[in-house]
């Protein structure tokens, strides 16, 4: 958690953790969409690690990775009095949770399950956060079809043909060019900028394919 010099309050993703840049990626890129088809996300910024801060720090570890993630890092709006989304004591609106369900079989998000939710609820509304384990095809070409057995609003996403017919039309093919170039360039990679090729493969696959969801 930081307090950035704009005075927001942020959760700091650091592009030196395990993961890699490639997280942060998937992050803008899940979350940014999800932000353009109506779903409620977290602001999003880029926040500057000043290296001097890893001096401070007495655990090794986290020195390591403060040090590894010195530069730009992304930040996540910090979501005051928030808690935990529990599919077992929330309703649902099946409209919203086809929306949902469809939104993270788009981007392939495989971390939205019963025992990792990733939907925080504050002042009456669900927000969608945690976007890093989206578009795991780029980290291995290729990737396996997306199975949404798992899905936390499984149950509830009784409507995907209408969300379907809502979402579908709004996935233009200028949509994830957009959302993939507001992250860094030297993101793109495991840092370095990916060749045209590899540009190309990653908004190919972002492309709606005229299915639903499988459930």
């Amino acid at each position: 958690m930081v307090e950035a010099d704009n005075l927001g309050t942020y959760v700091l993703k650091f592009r030196g953790a395990g993961p890699g840049p490639k997280a942060l990626v998937a992050e803008i890129i899940g979350g940014e969409l999800a932000r353009r088809l109506g779903l409620r996300t977290p602001e999003l910024v880029l926040g500057y690690l000043d290296p001097r801060i890893a001096r401070s720090e007495a655990d090794p570890e986290i020195q390591d990775l403060l040090r590894a993630s010195s530069g730009l890092n992304l930040g996540v709006d910090f979501l005051p009095g928030s808690a935990g989304f529990d599919p077992a004591g929330w309703s649902v609106d099946a409209g919203f949770a086809s929306m949902v369900v469809w939104s993270d079989t788009l981007i392939q998000n495989v971390d939205r399950t019963w025992r990792n939710p990733n939907l925080p609820v504050g002042h009456g509304e669900i927000w969608l956060i945690d976007h890093g384990a989206a578009l795991y095809f780029h980290h291995n070409w290729p990737a396996a079809p997306f199975d949404a057995t798992d899905h936390v609003l499984r149950e509830a996403a009784t409507q995907l043909k209408t969300a379907d017919k809502a979402l579908a039309p709004r996935t233009t093919r200028e949509l994830p060019e957009e959302v993939v170039g507001l992250g860094p360039e030297q993101w793109l990679g495991d840092g370095r900028a990916l060749d045209p090729t590899d540009r190309a493969q990653a908004t190919a696959a972002m492309r709606p394919r005229g299915r639903t969801p499988r459930r």
